[in-house]
């Protein structure tokens, strides 16, 4: 649990920081990220760096919480994330679950997301 909360705690930090880097250093070197239960993964590191570059570019104001859970080997949590769209100011809040998959030294090798969107 106190490996969840730490990896949670450092993904939240990436997130309201604008930080590329420090969010794809969270994940393994061939790590899969399900932003969507539908959708094909991002895949690999030099994806997700893309991936996160091209939310901090288009979010400002970002706050990020989390309620982290264990179930064996598996992390899960509930997550919620409030943002202004950049340029449009439309304000976003997110309210959704995290699957994580941690593996040696507390790298992400399998992140699945659900999420409702609301926007005002």
């Amino acid at each position: 649990m106190a490996s969840l909360k730490t990896w949670l705690d450092a993904y939240g930090r990436a997130w309201e920081d604008h930080d590329p880097s420090a969010f794809t250093h969270l994940f393994t070197d061939d790590a899969s990220y399900y932003e969507t239960p539908f959708g094909e993964p991002i895949r690999g590191r030099a994806s997700l760096y893309d991936y996160a570059r091209s939310g901090a570019e288009a979010q400002r104001d970002v706050q990020f919480w989390h309620e982290p859970y264990t179930a064996g080997e598996v992390g899960v949590a509930r997550w919620g994330v409030s943002f202004v769209r950049v340029p449009s100011g439309v304000k976003v809040k997110l309210d959704g679950v995290f699957v994580i998959r941690l593996g040696d030294g507390g790298k992400c090798y399998e992140f699945r997301e659900w999420w409702h969107r609301t926007e005002s």
